[in-house]
């Protein structure tokens, strides 16, 4: 992945294309990213290019804990099930371990002992 921030890009923007034809190119504003430059091939229209790419960006917003599974659903425009379907063969988490984990396990072992 290419960084590059708002004044560089400002002085040469062929050359952000050209690296986000090899992946995608992140603007930096200051030293926070601002913005991301995806490549699109000709043939494709930019709803074609949408249903790869919200998919994708709703995975690594919701695996970034920045939205959650019914917001990232949403973004995708998959719909819930296919979403988790769809984190599933990311390799995704969908019910992630948290401080009460542990607890929750040792409760639950307890009420389905015999």
């Amino acid at each position: 992945m290419y960084a590059t921030n708002v004044r560089t890009l400002k002085k040469n923007p062929s050359a952000a294309l050209r690296h986000a034809e090899e992946g995608p190119v992140v603007v930096l504003k200051g030293n926070h990213p601002n913005a991301v430059i995806l490549h699109l091939e000709p043939e494709q229209s930019i709803g074609e290019s949408e249903q790869v790419l919200l998919p994708a960006l709703a995975a690594s917003l919701y695996k970034d804990g920045t939205l959650s599974l019914g917001a990232a659903a949403q973004l995708s425009k998959m719909g819930l099930s296919p979403f988790a379907d769809h984190l599933s063969s990311l390799g995704v988490e969908i019910v992630g371990e948290d401080e009460t984990t542990e607890s929750e396990q040792g409760d639950l072992n307890r009420w389905l002992a015999p």
